[in-house]
């Protein structure tokens, strides 16, 4: 499995092909590098540095990618686990059609939900800069005009994952991306991106809101809420304790559709979230249960990437409840 990270080594932080790379689980700093590494056993990674990884990527016969950004207080070892389910997933769904990449960031390991929460917030904002490279070397990349074997531009069509506060990592790399490096706006990036349990106030993704970016680095933005997911509720609390009064995307859906852009779409999940993560209803796009069979937002998710439409028989809708 590969996986990029801004998540401090014990090591150096120096890069260096085919060297160790151990997580430093007691630092939650986001780091200005990124590294790009190949999972091993033991906790012990190789990195393997952005050319080689994004050769592999290249080189791999799937279809299509799926980056995939995980929530507030995941450790590396939690983000491996449900990266694998999810290739599990895919490859159950169709063989060889996408290849699951998951970017990590660094969640708190300290005690304490409410402290966890705001230093995970922090380390979500800050991560931004750092993600915002990888778009840079990855869009860099893909436009290559050089003829080498091994720079040869990357074609494979990319969706993205983001749940809970990944969601909030997307939107600030985006806002990074867009204020450093970019010259017109965000390019069309994504085919489709997947605002899962979205840990960011629902007006985030209104015209003129900081959150539109998303929509326009993508061809469909797909946003899944539950009103009864239980760690959001932990989540306004959390805000609440610092002051910050706000209802959740992936609790309510944009607070108004109709003030979004066109290409962003909502899912009700709230019949089927408690059912397939008991009892917070919070991480619900995997399997019915651990080791079986996809659920409805799984599939849903699975038959967008496919088709690249997220209600094909009607291009005219833009919600829909799962049950």
């Amino acid at each position: 499995m590969l996986f990029i990270t801004n998540r401090f080594p014990t090591q150096s932080i120096r890069t260096r092909k085919g060297r160790r790379f151990t997580f430093d689980l007691d630092n939650n700093a986001p780091s200005n590098s990124v590294f790009y590494c190949e999972k091993g056993e033991d906790e012990h990674h190789t990195e393997i540095t952005s050319k080689e990884l994004l050769r592999r990527v290249r080189d791999n016969k799937c279809r299509q990618i799926l980056l995939y950004l995980h929530g507030f207080n995941n450790l590396p070892e939690d983000v491996f686990e449900t990266t694998a389910e999810l290739q599990r997933l895919c490859d159950q769904a169709k063989p060889g059609e996408v290849m699951v990449l998951p970017l990590i960031w660094p969640s708190d390991a300290k005690q304490g939900i409410v402290q966890k929460y705001w230093d995970d917030q922090k380390s979500a904002d800050q991560s931004g800069f750092s993600f915002a490279r990888v778009l840079e070397r990855f869009l860099e990349w893909r436009n290559s005009e050089d003829n080498e074997p091994e720079s040869a531009p990357c074609l494979k069509r990319i969706n993205l994952l983001a749940h809970s506060m990944g969601n909030r990592v997307l939107r600030q790399t985006l806002m990074e991306w867009d204020r450093y490096d970019l010259a017109s706006g965000v390019p069309l990036l994504f085919r489709n991106t997947f605002m899962v349990a979205a840990d960011v106030v629902n007006e985030t993704v209104h015209e003129h809101e900081p959150g539109v970016l998303v929509s326009h680095a993508s061809r469909n933005v797909v946003v899944y809420f539950a009103s009864d997911d239980l760690a959001l509720r932990a989540s306004k609390a959390a805000n609440l304790k610092n002051k910050v009064a706000s209802r959740r995307l992936g609790h309510t859906g944009p607070e108004n559709i109709d003030r979004t852009p066109h290409n962003i779409f909502q899912v009700d999940c709230d019949d089927i979230n408690t059912a397939y993560d008991t009892p917070t209803g919070h991480k619900y796009f995997g399997p019915v249960s651990p080791g079986g069979e996809a659920g409805l937002v799984f599939r849903h998710i699975f038959q967008c990437v496919q088709s690249g439409r997220v209600f094909p028989d009607d291009p005219h809708q833009r919600s829909v409840i799962l049950r």
